[in-house]
């Protein structure tokens, strides 16, 4: 990881400073009261409130090393003047899938931040490398898994 930067906007960094900043103090403490709970029910061998909150400490200690991991390699994604009208990291593209006649409407961003399911797209996934340095009217084929699709871009937004 250490040589890899991380593209981010700048409410993907904000995000991820308030995770790491709630896992490293509310988080941690109630782990802590758990595995301290836990510890007084007796034989730790047989104890299950005991191996869940262990088990539960273990993931968001490794949540926590990724989070500064991540923090440590970002790289903010400005917008730049000069190509408003072009797609880069950092825009909103609505653009027609002329295969299905369907409009389809993300925000092209680095793969920390990446959530299709909430309008985020990675610059890396297929479609969003086959968008970048597209102007408004421009087309493209990328491949899906459902095969090859033609897309048209309709309207590039930057923030």
């Amino acid at each position: 990881m250490a040589d890899k930067e991380f593209l981010l906007t700048q409410e993907g960094l904000d995000q991820h400073k308030e995770e790491l900043e709630f896992l490293k103090t509310t988080r941690r403490t109630e782990i802590a009261e758990k595995i301290k709970v836990a510890r007084g029910f007796g034989d730790l061998s047989e104890n299950a409130e005991y191996d869940e909150a262990k088990n539960e400490q273990a993931q968001v200690e490794e949540r926590i090393n990724y989070l500064e991991n991540l923090l440590l390699y970002a790289k903010v994604i400005k917008d730049d003047e000069n190509q408003k009208d072009v797609v880069t990291v950092g825009s909103t593209v609505t653009y027609k899938n002329l295969k299905s006649n369907k409009e389809m409407t993300y925000k092209i961003v680095g793969t920390a931040e990446a959530d299709p399911f909430e309008g985020r797209i990675s610059n890396e996934s297929p479609t969003g490398k086959a968008l970048l340095n597209l102007k408004v009217g421009d087309t493209t084929t990328v491949e899906t898994p459902g095969g090859i699709v033609e897309l048209k871009v309709l309207t590039v937004k930057k923030g």
